[in-house]
């Protein structure tokens, strides 16, 4: 159970890029960061406009003179402290992603970087080179995997509960955007535009996420091949995507759907992840993410609570308040920030992580890499591809 006692020995002196007043996700990276003393805000280049970003840097209690006007000052100025920064979290839009990561690494600093890493797989191997290079962590904030729940899946598959896995149905199918809404919403409007967003909108926005989810639950199974149909429904979004349909088959023998879709109007969310064994199936809807659905063939459904004494161990060491009372998603992505810097910290020095599991640089290229090839097969007609 996690309860705020020390997880490393000193805080890691953290600087954010991005994430300034108005983000959409700057603040759950700062309150899962801090949350359990692992971090400690120093520094950042908060805002494209300094001025802006300096102010609210000093409203978060940010000495001025280290609130900085943009990423590239901040690595030079930090490097020169004896108490400059250890690591950074990118929280900007998508087409930055890369350049800043790879400056953070070639600065030695840890990355704690929004998804995608980049736009493409080649630029993805380069950041996982450099990273393992420069013994750094790179986390990806896939923050839907730090759920209590979701550690449970895990292990119940680990430990064959339900049987073996046959197929795998996920979906990431919200309505928010079934009308241009980017029309007058300049935070949703970046997310459509190729030259900020890359190749695709809703396959890397929302797609990606599950299929991280069943990464972690499923790490020994690996897609051979898909096929991947994709749509623009709001026609000012072409040649981006708004609605996507993926079929995928496995080295075992399964197979896996992805449904990535912002049109699916009425539906708040819509992220589900449905495994199939043998045995039995179990099923998590994050909108009810303290919950676990476990169907054993001839037998009534179960719902696994989440902080109970039934579960497994693991799931149990993700554990903040015990059982019966709900937890969100600030902290599963807490509980992944705890991960990073017990990874960060063993990095730095010397100590065991091998036994840590956390979206890092490979969780990230996986993403990137998972996309091209769902928008290879589109643009092509819808056909079979081999996974490359």
């Amino acid at each position: 159970m996690i309860n705020g006692e020390k997880n490393i020995e000193k805080p890691i002196r953290w600087a954010m890029v991005g994430g300034g007043r108005g983000s959409q996700i700057g603040y759950i990276h700062r309150s899962a960061a801090l949350r359990d003393h692992n971090f400690q805000l120093v520094a950042g280049a908060f805002d494209i406009d300094p001025e802006r970003g300096k102010d609210f840097g000093i409203h978060l209690h940010v000495e001025p003179e280290r609130c900085y006007p943009d990423y590239k000052k901040l690595f030079e100025e930090e490097a020169k402290r004896e108490d400059g920064i250890q690591a950074v979290s990118i929280a900007t839009p998508n087409g930055t992603h890369y350049e800043i990561c790879k400056a953070a690494l070639h600065a030695d600093l840890h990355v704690v970087c929004e998804k995608p890493l980049c736009f493409t797989t080649e630029e993805a191997k380069e950041l996982e080179m450099l990273a393992k290079d420069k013994n750094r962590v790179v986390g990806v904030t896939y923050g839907y995997s730090g759920h209590q729940a979701i550690e449970q899946a895990r292990q119940m598959i680990a430990n064959t509960d339900l049987g073996d896995i046959r197929i795998v149905n996920m979906q990431f199918a919200h309505g928010f955007h079934s009308e241009a809404v980017e029309e007058q919403n300049a935070s949703t409007k970046w997310r459509v535009d190729p030259k900020i967003v890359g190749p695709s909108y809703v396959l890397g926005d929302l797609g990606t996420h599950p299929l991280y989810l069943s990464e972690v639950m499923l790490p020994d199974m690996k897609i051979e091949k898909l096929m991947c149909t994709r749509q623009s429904f709001v026609k000012s979004r072409a040649p981006l995507e708004d609605n996507a349909y993926t079929i995928m088959e496995y080295d075992n023998g399964a197979v896996g759907t992805v449904w990535s879709c912002a049109v699916n109007a009425g539906s708040m969310h819509g992220q589900k992840i449905r495994v199939i064994g043998s045995k039995a199936s179990i099923e998590w809807w994050d909108e009810q993410p303290n919950q676990l659905r476990y169907e054993i063939q001839g037998k009534p459904v179960q719902i696994l609570e989440r902080g109970m004494d039934y579960l497994y161990p693991e799931a149990l060491a993700d554990d903040r308040i015990g059982g019966g009372h709900p937890e969100g998603l600030f902290e599963a992505w807490s509980n992944l920030y705890t991960r990073f810097a017990a990874a960060m910290d063993a990095a730095d020095y010397g100590g065991e992580s091998s036994h840590l599991w956390y979206p890092g640089i490979e969780a990230g290229v996986e993403g990137v890499r998972w996309v091209e090839n769902c928008v290879r097969s589109a643009d092509n007609g819808a056909v079979w591809v081999d996974y490359q």
